[in-house]
């Protein structure tokens, strides 16, 4: 084998611990990198050499080579911050992305999103972050992830009132009253009225008034108004045709729904004509005329004033309406070996046939759970990489010296002949 074999053996180590170096000057270069995740070298010892000797047959190694750089998937410590579209993953999951017109699915533990102009939800490279999508009902829909995107219109449109629950009391003191004296513009013909408002189909708002008269001990009827909305100032009204009964106790004997036609209720402002079902949950005590809730499921048109992810990784918006409408729910991978992963840069990752497929689905405790309001920073310490630096450093110094002695050694070998 010769004396020159051990030079290349300290030409390995160089090599060897060099590029080991690198991977150490990455990895201090990446303490900052937000779902960064940190890489080790492994060695190994190369083919050795037979020698045959008067003891029998020996072996002499021909150096050290990178047997693997292994990445660290360790869960790194959360930065909390002020936007609510940063989501650090506390688990083994993996944040899915694509770039716009590639169908390739790339990977990342960095959650740092925001929005572009065409309203997807994208990280800092532009790679459009994937969910699965809410429809219309605010139920999440089958199939494959897609694109997170809010519409780039920023309005919602008005949703039209179709139910209205009254909540009252009426006074079990008040005096009975004639129903064929009954008239909106005559406070001393009903006991009580209130309004609510309601919407068309156009999100314009709306005033509907109710009247409620006693008509007999423990019997009130009731009757509606409202106005059009063409400028006339035309009335709209109607009168119940269910009276609202009570027990002696003061206590609704049977439900009341009615409904009030649509065809009662043309705003004549060109929207559509949509009845109204008017449920009624009142009591009747000896105590003041008082309306304790009124809920009806319609709303005017909306501006878009925020968007933001919550703990269960919901992007939801906001509106000027008060509405907040569920647009998709992110989605996270999983793999068997996630060591496996090819590294893409822009803190990407991308499946190989080593990592195998990945395990698609919401976040929980199998892919991970979510945090917003939060980063996930790199996990290298900084102590561990500088101690492995001073092994590397100290490495590479022993196998330079044994460079330099075969050069002394093969000096003296050249000055045998003189």
């Amino acid at each position: 084998m010769g004396i020159s074999s051990a030079l290349y053996s300290g030409v390995s180590g160089l090599n060897t611990n060099g590029q080991a170096m690198s991977v150490i000057g990455n990895n201090l270069a990446n303490t900052n990198t937000v779902g960064f995740k940190g890489s080790r070298t492994v060695f190994s010892d190369l083919l050795s050499s037979s020698i045959n000797g008067s003891g029998g047959l020996s072996q002499v190694g021909r150096g050290v080579g990178m047997s693997k750089v292994d990445q660290i998937f360790s869960q790194g410590t959360f930065e909390s911050t002020e936007s609510g579209l940063d989501v650090a993953i506390e688990g083994s999951g993996f944040f899915i992305l694509k770039a716009p017109g590639d169908a390739t699915p790339y990977y990342s533990r960095a959650g740092a999103f925001r929005f572009d102009d065409q309203g997807y939800l994208i990280n800092p490279e532009g790679y459009r972050v994937q969910g699965k999508a809410y429809d219309v009902n605010g139920v999440l829909t089958a199939g494959d992830p897609t694109d997170i995107r809010i519409p780039g219109t920023g309005l919602i449109q008005g949703n039209a009132t179709s139910t209205l629950r009254l909540t009252t009391n009426l006074d079990a003191s008040e005096r009975i009253l004639a129903l064929a004296d009954f008239d909106i513009t005559d406070a001393n013909t009903y006991n009580y009225s209130s309004s609510v408002q309601v919407f068309d189909t156009l999100g314009n708002p709306h005033l509907l008034t109710t009247y409620f008269v006693k008509t007999a001990q423990n019997t009130w009827n009731w009757a509606w108004s409202t106005q059009t909305a063409d400028g006339t100032n035309t009335v709209l009204q109607g009168v119940g045709a269910t009276p609202l009964e009570f027990t002696t106790d003061g206590i609704l004997a049977a439900p009341v729904t009615e409904t009030i036609p649509a065809a009662a209720l043309d705003w004549l402002n060109g929207s559509t004509p949509t009845a109204i079902d008017v449920t009624f949950d009142t009591t009747q005590f000896n105590s003041a005329n008082v309306v304790l809730s009124q809920d009806q499921n319609g709303y005017t048109v909306g501006n878009l004033t925020g968007v933001e992810i919550d703990p269960e990784g919901i992007v939801i918006a906001s509106y000027s309406n008060g509405r907040q409408i569920r647009v998709a729910h992110l989605v996270l991978g999983k793999f068997v070996n996630p060591n496996g992963l090819s590294l893409e840069g822009n803190n990407l990752y991308r499946e190989t046939s080593t990592s195998g497929p990945p395990r698609v689905g919401l976040p929980g405790p199998e892919l991970g759970k979510v945090f917003t309001n939060s980063l996930e920073q790199s996990n290298v310490d900084m102590g561990a990489e500088f101690v492995r630096m001073i092994t590397v450093q100290r490495g590479f110094q022993a196998n330079s010296k044994i460079i330099t002695t075969v050069d002394e050694l093969l000096g003296e070998l050249i000055n045998l002949k003189r």
